[in-house]
C-alpha cells in the first residue's frame, strides 16, 4: 500500500471541517479590522528566500527544498509567508495603493525538517502583513488580531513572549559584543553554536544545549542596549497591549529564525503543546522590501501554524452539516425525477443530497436519519404526473404530493398535516 511521505498527513473530511473553522474566524477577525485575503504561488524563485529570508537562517542553510525547473532555474517550495506577500506586494504595484496594505493568507508551507507532534514537512499557516506603516499601532494591532482569533478558537495556556531587535545599525554593534562574548567562553557552548559564532550568534538564544544555555544566562542582551528611538517605539507598543488588555512577558532572549526582523518581536505559545509550545509569531520588518529591491517600506505580520493552533484547542466541535433535504428512490426508473429534484433544490438554495448507492428503501431512510435530512422526498416511477412522498423526518408526518410542490413546501417549512 503506497502511503504519504513521513512528515506530511492528509487533511480528512472531519478534520477539514475544523480547519474550516479557523478560516472562518480568521477571515471574520482579519477582514473587520481592514485585512484582505492573498495567496501567492507554493514555489518561487529560491533568491527570494535567500535574499529575504536570510543565507544564515536554518531555513536556507538546512530546511528548504530547491529543485531545477528544468530550464535552468532555481525553485523553492515556499517555507515561509512573508517573503511571497512582500515580493507580490512589489511586483503589483501595491505601493501605489492607499497605506498600508493590510493582507492575510492561509496557505500551505514546506520545510525539511524532524517530523514531530505538530511540526509537519507540509504544514498550514493563517498569516497577516500590514505593509507600509511604521507605527507602533501596527504592531499593536497585530498581536491584538492574533491574541483574538487564538481566544476564539479557544486556545489552552496561551502566553505572549514580547521583545525588541531594534535597528539593523543597533543590531550589528551588538553583534559584535555577542561574538566577543560567545568566543570568551565557547569551550562551554555546543558544536553547532560555536560554529555559527560569526555567522548567526543571536541564535545561540535558541539553543537547546544544557551548557549553551548556561552560559546565555549571563549574555548581553539587545533589549537593554535599543536606540532612544527604537526603546520609544517599544514602549508605546508595550502601552498598546496593557491599555487593550493583552497581557505579555518580556523576554530579552526571544530571537525569531529569520533574518529580515526589525524592532518588535513576538511570540505566542501555548502550555497545551509540551515542549514544541510555539503557536505563532511574528514582528517587524521595516528593511524586507529593501532587500527584495524596492523602495523603503515600514512592514509588520505574524504567521500561526493551522495544526498547532487546532492541537492547542482541543475539542474544537466541527460544524454540522445540514441536509435540507434527501431525495429517495422507490423505484429505479425514477432515478430521473429524482437526479432533477436534488439539482432544483440545490439550484434553489437548499442543501439536497441524493441517493447514489443503490441501497433499499429502509436503507435509504436510515441514512437520511444518519445524515440529520429534515426531509426525504421518495420518487416511486418515472410516470410524468407521478406523485412524489415527503416525509419530515422529525415530526414523522408524510404525505402525497407532486415533484413540483416540494422545493416549495420545504422552502415554506410547511407542516405536512
Amino acid at each position: 500500500m503506497i502511503q504519504a511521505p513521513k512528515g506530511t498527513d492528509d487533511v480528512l473530511p472531519d478534520e477539514a471541517a475544523r480547519r474550516e473553522l479557523v478560516e472562518a474566524h480568521a477571515r471574520r477577525i482579519l477582514g473587520a479590522a481592514g485585512y484582505r485575503r492573498i495567496e501567492t504561488p507554493a514555489f518561487e524563485a529560491t533568491e527570494l528566500f535567500t535574499r529575504g529570508v536570510g543565507e544564515a537562517t536554518d531555513i536556507v542553510q538546512k530546511e528548504m527544498y530547491t529543485f531545477d525547473d528544468g530550464g535552468g532555474r532555481s525553485l523553492t517550495l515556499r517555507p515561509e509567508g512573508t517573503a511571497p506577500v512582500c515580493r507580490a506586494y512589489l511586483e503589483h504595484g501595491m505601493r501605489k495603493l492607499a497605506q498600508p496594505v493590510k493582507l492575510w493568507y492561509l496557505s500551505s508551507f514546506f520545510r525539511a525538517e524532524a517530523p514531530q507532534r505538530g511540526r509537519y514537512r507540509q504544514f498550514w499557516q493563517v498569516g497577516a502583513e500590514a505593509i507600509g506603516s511604521a507605527g507602533a499601532e501596527s504592531d499593536a494591532e497585530l498581536i491584538v488580531l492574533l491574541a483574538e482569533l487564538l481566544e476564539s478558537l479557544g486556545v489552552k495556556g496561551t502566553r505572549l513572549r514580547l521583545s525588541s531587535l531594534g535597528t539593523p545599525a543597533t543590531r550589528s554593534e551588538y553583534r559584535e559584543e555577542l561574538k566577543a562574548f560567545l568566543r570568551a567562553h565557547q569551550d562551554r557552548l555546543s558544536a553547532e553554536v560555536r560554529s555559527r559564532i560569526d555567522l548567526n550568534p543571536m541564535r545561540a538564544f535558541d539553543a537547546t544545549d544544557p551548557g549553551t544555555r548556561e552560559v546565555m544566562r549571563g549574555a548581553p542582551t539587545l533589549l537593554d542596549r535599543l536606540a532612544p528611538e527604537d526603546a520609544e517605539h517599544f514602549d508605546q507598543v508595550r502601552r498598546l497591549l496593557d491599555d487593550a488588555g493583552v497581557r505579555y512577558e518580556l523576554d530579552p532572549a526571544l530571537v525569531r529564525g529569520l533574518d529580515y526582523y526589525t524592532r518588535t518581536v513576538f511570540e505566542f505559545t501555548s502550555d497545551a503543546l509540551g515542549a514544541q509550545s510555539g503557536i505563532g509569531g511574528g514582528g517587524r520588518y521595516d528593511g524586507l522590501i529593501e532587500l527584495l529591491e524596492g523602495p523603503h517600506t515600514p512592514a509588520a505580520g505574524w504567521a500561526a501554524g493551522v495544526e498547532r493552533m487546532l492541537m492547542a484547542a482541543g475539542e474544537l466541535p466541527a460544524p454540522a452539516d445540514y441536509v435540507d433535504l434527501f431525495v429517495a428512490l422507490a423505484a429505479p426508473d425514477g432515478s430521473r425525477i429524482a437526479f432533477e429534484l436534488a439539482r432544483e433544490a440545490r439550484r434553489a438554495g437548499l442543501q439536497a443530497q441524493l441517493e447514489l448507492a443503490g441501497r433499499s428503501l429502509k436503507g435509504q431512510l436510515k441514512h437520511a436519519d444518519r445524515i440529520g435530512a429534515r426531509y426525504v422526498a421518495i420518487v416511486g416511477d418515472a410516470r410524468p404526473q407521478a406523485t412524489v412522498s415527503l416525509k419530515d423526518m422529525e415530526s414523522g408526518e408524510q404525505r402525497e404530493t407532486s415533484a413540483g410542490t416540494v422545493i416549495p413546501t420545504i422552502l415554506r417549512g410547511s407542516r405536512l398535516s
